[in-house]
């Protein structure tokens, strides 16, 4: 058997990307995206039509009248749900749609977000139980899970790097957590100056090991889907976890391996370990968040980024839409 297939035997497999093609070809449970992977996607020539279809969209709610960038701005709101409701149509599970990262402080903006989100895909008739709302690991972002979370709007907590956000999420009772097991090791030997760690050692496999084990010793439900891979021995010794989102190019290797593949995260393991129980409010969680330093940076770095995507497809729309209102030149 193929490392990816027993890998389904024990973990669920979520695809991470926007690339409705490679959706098809991996055939995964579950789908995320962010806003690179979906500005990624819709310069392809084959997602044109999805862009297009989401600016005219924009055009009717905004009027003919309204200029480009007020345009494109409506447009990104929809064009995530455009993707999100293509992917569901191939996948039996869930998709992720990300509410904009700019808002990542905003707790009122967030829950604002997330209902037009989710109101779009009832719409469109899909249930709002195949889809998570993806937020950032902020205080206010898990305060405004918690609250979609009573409303039934389930959510994935993402740009997770430490176990006082991992808390606080499960203490919010929400319904999954996206720890960024690449982007910590990126950070890590950043900081040291090592090129590489066994993989055991990996600091963000260890940091996944970590809040599992803490889920699992206090029974927690919420969900653990490591994300960021950066080598397919970092996914090998996550073996188990509830589930990983793995990108095409892992993906692959994954699919053409055999090979026998041990499970190295199992709840029974979790439940003699002597592990210490924390009660996570906000000027814990902000002494916490302070004094780890990789977390402080990395969840920076993460909605900077993210921003950073979303005025890049903004940026995309808007010349799309100059485009559209060009006349043809007659032959």
């Amino acid at each position: 058997m193929s490392l990816l297939s027993q890998l389904k035997e024990m973990t669920v497999v979520v695809a991470d990307t926007g690339d409705i093609g490679a959706i098809e070809e991996f055939t995964p449970q579950d789908a995320t995206t962010n806003p690179s992977l979906i500005t990624a996607a819709a310069k392809l020539p084959q997602y044109q039509s999805i862009v297009d279809d989401t600016l005219q969209q924009a055009i009717t709610t905004m009027g003919k009248d309204a200029v480009d960038a007020d345009v494109s701005r409506e447009a990104f709101k929809h064009l995530a749900v455009a993707f999100g409701k293509r992917i569901l149509e191939i996948i039996p599970g869930r998709v992720s749609t990300e509410v904009d990262a700019r808002l990542s402080y905003d707790t009122e903006g967030t829950l604002a977000t997330a209902r037009d989100l989710i109101e779009e895909y009832e719409a469109a008739g899909i249930s709002r139980d195949r889809i998570l709302i993806k937020i950032a690991s902020t205080w206010e972002g898990i305060k405004a899970a918690e609250i979609l979370e009573q409303e039934g709007i389930h959510c994935n907590l993402t740009l997770l790097f430490g176990l006082h956000q991992a808390i606080a999420c499960a203490e919010a009772k929400v319904t999954l957590i996206s720890p960024f097991v690449g982007r910590i090791l990126d950070w890590h030997k950043a900081d040291t100056g090592r090129d590489s760690y066994p993989p055991s050692e990996d600091p963000g496999v260890q940091s996944v090991t970590e809040i599992y084990n803490y889920y699992k010793k206090f029974g927690y439900k919420t969900e653990i889907m490591g994300a960021s891979f950066r080598n397919v021995d970092e996914i090998k010794e996550l073996a188990g976890v509830d589930l990983l989102t793995i990108s095409p190019k892992l993906l692959k290797p994954l699919a053409e391996t055999e090979g026998n593949l041990p499970r190295k995260l199992a709840p029974e393991n979790a439940k003699d370990l002597d592990i210490e129980k924390l009660s996570i409010d906000k000027a814990t969680f902000d002494k916490m968040h302070e004094a780890d330093r990789m977390a402080n940076d990395k969840l920076d770095e993460g909605i900077a980024g993210f921003s950073k995507a979303l005025e890049e497809l903004e940026q995309l729309l808007e010349d799309r839409l100059a485009q559209m209102s060009e006349p043809v030149a007659s032959a």
